[in-house]
Protein backbone atom coordinates (compact mmCIF):
# COMPACT_ATOMS: atom_id res chain seq x y z
CA UNK A 1 0.00 0.00 0.00
CA UNK A 2 0.96 3.51 -0.73
CA UNK A 3 2.59 5.81 2.30
CA UNK A 4 -0.34 8.43 3.15
CA UNK A 5 -0.68 11.75 2.03
CA UNK A 6 -0.07 14.30 4.48
CA UNK A 7 -0.55 17.36 2.73
CA UNK A 8 -1.58 19.64 6.41
CA UNK A 9 1.82 20.05 7.09
CA UNK A 10 4.82 21.79 5.12
CA UNK A 11 7.06 18.43 4.46
CA UNK A 12 10.98 19.90 3.68
CA UNK A 13 13.57 17.38 1.70
CA UNK A 14 17.26 17.14 3.05
CA UNK A 15 20.45 18.69 1.23
CA UNK A 16 23.41 16.19 0.18
CA UNK A 17 26.76 17.28 -0.79
CA UNK A 18 28.03 15.72 -4.04
CA UNK A 19 31.59 17.07 -4.64
CA UNK A 20 33.80 19.56 -4.24
CA UNK A 21 35.18 21.10 -7.40
CA UNK A 22 38.03 23.13 -8.86
CA UNK A 23 37.93 26.84 -7.17
CA UNK A 24 36.15 26.22 -4.37
CA UNK A 25 33.02 25.19 -6.12
CA UNK A 26 30.75 22.95 -4.18
CA UNK A 27 27.56 21.12 -5.85
CA UNK A 28 24.55 19.60 -3.18
CA UNK A 29 21.44 18.29 -4.01
CA UNK A 30 17.61 18.46 -2.60
CA UNK A 31 16.52 15.28 -2.52
CA UNK A 32 12.94 16.00 -3.21
CA UNK A 33 12.72 12.42 -5.11
CA UNK A 34 12.49 10.97 -1.64
CA UNK A 35 9.34 12.86 -0.24
CA UNK A 36 7.38 10.33 -1.24
CA UNK A 37 7.58 6.47 -3.33
CA UNK A 38 4.76 7.11 -5.60
CA UNK A 39 4.20 10.80 -5.61
CA UNK A 40 7.45 12.33 -5.52
CA UNK A 41 9.75 15.43 -5.87
CA UNK A 42 8.04 18.29 -7.82
CA UNK A 43 4.84 16.42 -8.20
CA UNK A 44 4.17 16.09 -4.80
CA UNK A 45 4.67 19.75 -4.53
CA UNK A 46 2.65 20.65 -7.81
CA UNK A 47 -0.65 18.14 -6.98
CA UNK A 48 -0.60 19.42 -2.74
CA UNK A 49 -2.37 22.36 -3.11
CA UNK A 50 -4.93 21.45 -5.98
CA UNK A 51 -5.80 18.28 -4.52
CA UNK A 52 -7.02 20.39 -1.09
CA UNK A 53 -8.74 22.77 -3.50
CA UNK A 54 -10.34 19.63 -5.44
CA UNK A 55 -11.44 18.34 -1.96
CA UNK A 56 -12.90 21.64 -0.89
CA UNK A 57 -14.89 22.20 -3.83
CA UNK A 58 -16.23 18.53 -3.20
CA UNK A 59 -15.06 17.54 -6.63
CA UNK A 60 -15.08 13.46 -7.04
CA UNK A 61 -12.62 13.12 -9.84
CA UNK A 62 -9.22 14.35 -10.95
CA UNK A 63 -8.71 15.00 -14.81
CA UNK A 64 -5.65 15.87 -16.77
CA UNK A 65 -3.14 15.30 -19.56
CA UNK A 66 -0.07 13.69 -20.36
CA UNK A 67 2.34 11.62 -22.68
CA UNK A 68 2.29 7.91 -22.48
CA UNK A 69 5.34 7.85 -20.15
CA UNK A 70 3.98 11.00 -17.92
CA UNK A 71 5.35 11.16 -13.94
CA UNK A 72 2.20 13.60 -14.07
CA UNK A 73 -0.23 10.78 -14.85
CA UNK A 74 1.50 8.26 -12.72
CA UNK A 75 1.35 10.94 -9.78
CA UNK A 76 -1.56 11.90 -10.53
CA UNK A 77 -3.32 7.98 -10.38
CA UNK A 78 -1.21 7.60 -7.24
CA UNK A 79 -2.45 10.38 -4.96
CA UNK A 80 -6.08 9.94 -6.24
CA UNK A 81 -5.64 6.49 -4.74
CA UNK A 82 -4.87 7.76 -1.54
CA UNK A 83 -6.87 10.62 -1.15
CA UNK A 84 -9.80 8.51 -2.25
CA UNK A 85 -10.86 10.89 -5.24
CA UNK A 86 -11.48 8.95 -9.01
CA UNK A 87 -8.72 10.16 -11.95
CA UNK A 88 -9.16 10.02 -15.27
CA UNK A 89 -6.14 10.47 -17.18
CA UNK A 90 -6.21 12.16 -21.09
CA UNK A 91 -3.10 10.52 -23.15
CA UNK A 92 -2.11 11.65 -26.26
CA UNK A 93 -1.80 9.00 -28.65
CA UNK A 94 -5.36 7.50 -30.26
CA UNK A 95 -3.29 4.19 -31.07
CA UNK A 96 -2.99 3.77 -27.53
CA UNK A 97 -6.15 2.68 -27.03
CA UNK A 98 -6.87 0.53 -29.95
CA UNK A 99 -5.66 -2.63 -27.63
CA UNK A 100 -5.43 -1.50 -23.74
CA UNK A 101 -4.08 -4.60 -22.57
CA UNK A 102 -1.26 -5.06 -25.09
CA UNK A 103 -0.85 -1.25 -24.40
CA UNK A 104 -0.58 -1.73 -20.62
CA UNK A 105 2.04 -4.44 -20.69
CA UNK A 106 4.30 -2.64 -22.87
CA UNK A 107 3.76 0.60 -20.69
CA UNK A 108 5.02 0.75 -17.23
CA UNK A 109 4.01 4.03 -16.89
CA UNK A 110 0.29 3.31 -17.73
CA UNK A 111 0.27 0.30 -16.54
CA UNK A 112 0.43 1.87 -12.71
CA UNK A 113 -2.26 4.46 -13.26
CA UNK A 114 -4.17 2.23 -14.18
CA UNK A 115 -3.31 -0.18 -11.45
CA UNK A 116 -4.33 2.85 -9.43
CA UNK A 117 -8.02 3.05 -10.72
CA UNK A 118 -7.13 6.01 -13.04
CA UNK A 119 -9.30 5.79 -16.45
CA UNK A 120 -7.42 6.42 -19.16
CA UNK A 121 -8.67 8.23 -22.29
CA UNK A 122 -6.56 8.36 -25.31
CA UNK A 123 -7.34 11.02 -28.02
CA UNK A 124 -5.47 12.41 -30.97
CA UNK A 125 -2.55 13.99 -30.96
CA UNK A 126 -4.42 16.99 -33.15
CA UNK A 127 -6.97 16.67 -30.25
CA UNK A 128 -4.74 16.81 -27.67
CA UNK A 129 -3.45 20.22 -29.03
CA UNK A 130 -6.89 21.38 -28.07
CA UNK A 131 -6.64 20.29 -24.83
CA UNK A 132 -6.88 23.96 -23.25
CA UNK A 133 -9.84 25.23 -25.28
CA UNK A 134 -12.95 25.59 -23.58
CA UNK A 135 -14.71 23.83 -26.27
CA UNK A 136 -12.79 20.79 -25.87
CA UNK A 137 -13.10 20.87 -22.38
CA UNK A 138 -16.65 20.89 -22.77
CA UNK A 139 -16.76 17.76 -24.25
CA UNK A 140 -14.81 16.08 -21.97
CA UNK A 141 -17.70 17.35 -19.19
CA UNK A 142 -20.19 16.29 -21.55
CA UNK A 143 -18.15 12.71 -21.61
CA UNK A 144 -17.65 12.36 -18.30
CA UNK A 145 -19.86 14.91 -15.93
CA UNK A 146 -17.87 17.18 -13.34
CA UNK A 147 -14.06 17.17 -12.51
CA UNK A 148 -11.77 19.04 -11.27
CA UNK A 149 -8.66 20.41 -13.95
CA UNK A 150 -5.25 19.61 -14.16
CA UNK A 151 -3.49 20.99 -16.08
CA UNK A 152 -0.75 19.25 -18.53
CA UNK A 153 2.72 18.91 -15.89
CA UNK A 154 0.32 20.63 -12.96
CA UNK A 155 1.36 23.64 -13.76
CA UNK A 156 -1.21 26.45 -12.39
CA UNK A 157 -1.10 29.21 -9.61
CA UNK A 158 -1.79 26.50 -7.14
CA UNK A 159 1.17 24.73 -8.33
CA UNK A 160 3.29 27.26 -8.05
CA UNK A 161 2.32 28.25 -4.67
CA UNK A 162 3.20 24.13 -3.46
CA UNK A 163 6.86 24.64 -5.74
CA UNK A 164 7.78 27.70 -3.46
CA UNK A 165 8.21 24.93 -0.59
CA UNK A 166 11.05 23.06 -2.40
CA UNK A 167 13.43 25.97 -0.38
CA UNK A 168 13.14 25.59 2.67
CA UNK A 169 15.58 27.00 5.53
CA UNK A 170 19.39 26.89 5.41
CA UNK A 171 18.87 27.41 1.63
CA UNK A 172 20.06 30.93 1.96
CA UNK A 173 23.40 29.89 1.99
CA UNK A 174 23.50 29.17 -1.99
CA UNK A 175 23.90 31.36 -4.34
CA UNK A 176 22.68 29.13 -7.08
CA UNK A 177 20.15 26.91 -7.54
CA UNK A 178 19.18 24.82 -10.22
CA UNK A 179 16.61 22.92 -11.66
CA UNK A 180 15.07 21.13 -14.39
CA UNK A 181 12.47 22.82 -16.05
CA UNK A 182 9.11 21.19 -18.36
CA UNK A 183 6.10 23.30 -18.17
CA UNK A 184 7.82 26.26 -15.93
CA UNK A 185 5.64 25.54 -12.63
CA UNK A 186 8.49 24.23 -10.48
CA UNK A 187 11.26 27.20 -11.17
CA UNK A 188 8.78 29.68 -11.01
CA UNK A 189 8.30 28.56 -7.60
CA UNK A 190 11.40 28.52 -6.56
CA UNK A 191 12.16 31.62 -8.21
CA UNK A 192 9.34 33.12 -6.02
CA UNK A 193 11.18 31.92 -2.86
CA UNK A 194 14.39 33.19 -3.42
CA UNK A 195 16.56 35.37 -2.16
CA UNK A 196 17.90 38.25 -4.27
CA UNK A 197 21.23 37.29 -3.80
CA UNK A 198 20.93 33.95 -5.26
CA UNK A 199 20.61 33.19 -9.08
CA UNK A 200 18.42 30.30 -10.17
CA UNK A 201 19.64 28.23 -13.28
CA UNK A 202 16.67 26.46 -15.21
CA UNK A 203 17.79 24.06 -17.45
CA UNK A 204 14.97 23.11 -19.53
CA UNK A 205 14.28 19.25 -20.86
CA UNK A 206 12.77 20.47 -23.93
CA UNK A 207 13.99 22.79 -27.14
CA UNK A 208 12.54 26.11 -27.54
CA UNK A 209 13.18 29.56 -25.82
CA UNK A 210 8.86 29.96 -25.28
CA UNK A 211 9.41 28.85 -21.36
CA UNK A 212 10.59 32.28 -20.67
CA UNK A 213 7.26 33.55 -21.23
CA UNK A 214 5.28 30.86 -19.33
CA UNK A 215 7.77 31.71 -16.25
CA UNK A 216 7.20 35.52 -16.39
CA UNK A 217 3.27 34.41 -16.27
CA UNK A 218 4.10 33.23 -12.73
CA UNK A 219 7.09 35.52 -11.24
CA UNK A 220 7.95 38.90 -11.49
CA UNK A 221 11.33 38.45 -10.43
CA UNK A 222 14.26 38.72 -12.37
CA UNK A 223 17.41 36.67 -10.58
CA UNK A 224 16.77 33.60 -13.17
CA UNK A 225 17.88 32.42 -16.54
CA UNK A 226 17.35 29.76 -18.78
CA UNK A 227 20.54 27.43 -19.81
CA UNK A 228 19.54 26.09 -23.38
CA UNK A 229 21.82 23.78 -24.42
CA UNK A 230 20.95 20.68 -22.44
CA UNK A 231 17.97 19.36 -24.01
CA UNK A 232 20.15 16.50 -25.87
CA UNK A 233 17.65 17.15 -29.13
CA UNK A 234 14.16 17.59 -27.29
CA UNK A 235 12.12 16.34 -24.37
CA UNK A 236 12.82 12.74 -24.19
CA UNK A 237 15.48 12.47 -26.62
CA UNK A 238 18.61 10.44 -24.78
CA UNK A 239 21.81 9.57 -26.40
CA UNK A 240 24.68 7.22 -24.75
CA UNK A 241 26.29 10.27 -23.55
CA UNK A 242 23.73 10.64 -21.71
CA UNK A 243 23.18 7.53 -20.31
CA UNK A 244 26.67 6.87 -19.05
CA UNK A 245 26.40 9.83 -17.52
CA UNK A 246 23.64 8.82 -15.21
CA UNK A 247 25.32 5.51 -14.60
CA UNK A 248 28.43 6.63 -13.67
CA UNK A 249 27.20 9.32 -11.61
CA UNK A 250 24.72 6.35 -9.67
CA UNK A 251 27.78 4.61 -9.37
CA UNK A 252 29.52 6.94 -7.71
CA UNK A 253 27.35 8.88 -5.52
CA UNK A 254 24.49 6.20 -5.14
CA UNK A 255 22.11 8.72 -6.60
CA UNK A 256 19.83 7.66 -9.02
CA UNK A 257 18.78 10.39 -12.09
CA UNK A 258 15.77 9.92 -14.36
CA UNK A 259 17.37 10.86 -18.05
CA UNK A 260 14.10 13.21 -18.76
CA UNK A 261 14.87 15.78 -16.56
CA UNK A 262 17.53 15.76 -13.63
CA UNK A 263 19.91 13.56 -15.63
CA UNK A 264 19.78 16.31 -17.94
CA UNK A 265 20.24 18.86 -15.60
CA UNK A 266 23.79 17.73 -13.38
CA UNK A 267 24.91 16.71 -17.05
CA UNK A 268 24.40 20.70 -17.70
CA UNK A 269 25.63 21.35 -14.52
CA UNK A 270 28.99 19.48 -14.20
CA UNK A 271 29.71 20.50 -17.67
CA UNK A 272 28.84 24.20 -17.23
CA UNK A 273 31.67 23.90 -14.14
CA UNK A 274 33.88 22.31 -16.11
CA UNK A 275 33.62 25.14 -18.59
CA UNK A 276 34.31 27.95 -16.15
CA UNK A 277 30.88 29.15 -16.11
CA UNK A 278 30.54 29.29 -12.21
CA UNK A 279 32.57 31.73 -10.12
CA UNK A 280 35.48 30.77 -7.67
CA UNK A 281 33.30 30.10 -4.32
CA UNK A 282 30.32 29.07 -5.88
CA UNK A 283 27.61 27.11 -3.74
CA UNK A 284 25.61 25.47 -5.67
CA UNK A 285 22.05 23.93 -5.02
CA UNK A 286 20.56 21.27 -7.52
CA UNK A 287 16.69 19.92 -7.35
CA UNK A 288 16.15 16.46 -7.89
CA UNK A 289 12.60 16.63 -8.83
CA UNK A 290 12.22 12.71 -8.62
CA UNK A 291 10.92 10.87 -11.94
CA UNK A 292 12.55 8.11 -11.34
CA UNK A 293 9.57 5.97 -12.26
CA UNK A 294 9.81 6.07 -16.43
CA UNK A 295 13.19 5.01 -16.38
CA UNK A 296 11.62 1.36 -16.93
CA UNK A 297 9.72 2.82 -20.10
CA UNK A 298 13.11 4.52 -21.44
CA UNK A 299 14.92 1.59 -21.01
CA UNK A 300 12.53 -0.28 -23.01
CA UNK A 301 12.84 2.62 -26.06
CA UNK A 302 16.72 2.16 -25.91
CA UNK A 303 16.56 -1.64 -25.73
CA UNK A 304 14.72 -1.82 -29.15
CA UNK A 305 17.65 0.93 -30.75
CA UNK A 306 20.71 -1.44 -29.09
CA UNK A 307 21.24 1.62 -26.93
CA UNK A 308 23.36 1.25 -23.52
CA UNK A 309 20.48 0.90 -20.90
CA UNK A 310 20.22 2.82 -17.63
CA UNK A 311 21.64 1.23 -14.32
Amino acid sequence: MPEPLNFDISVSSENQFIAEFPQNISLYLKREDLLHPEVSGNKFRKIKYNLKEALRQNKGTLLTFGGAFSNHITATAAAGKIAGIKTIGVIRGEELGEDLLKTLDGNPSLKFAHSCGMRLHFISRKEYREKTTLVFQQKLREEFGDFYLLPEGGTNDLAVNGCKEILGPGDEEFNYICCAVGTGGTISGIINASGIHQLILGFPALKGDFLAEEIRKYSEKNNWELILNYHFSGYAKVNSELINFINKFKKKYQIQLDPIYTGKLVFGIFDQIKRGKFPAGSKILAIHTGGLQGIEGVNKVLRKKNLPLIN
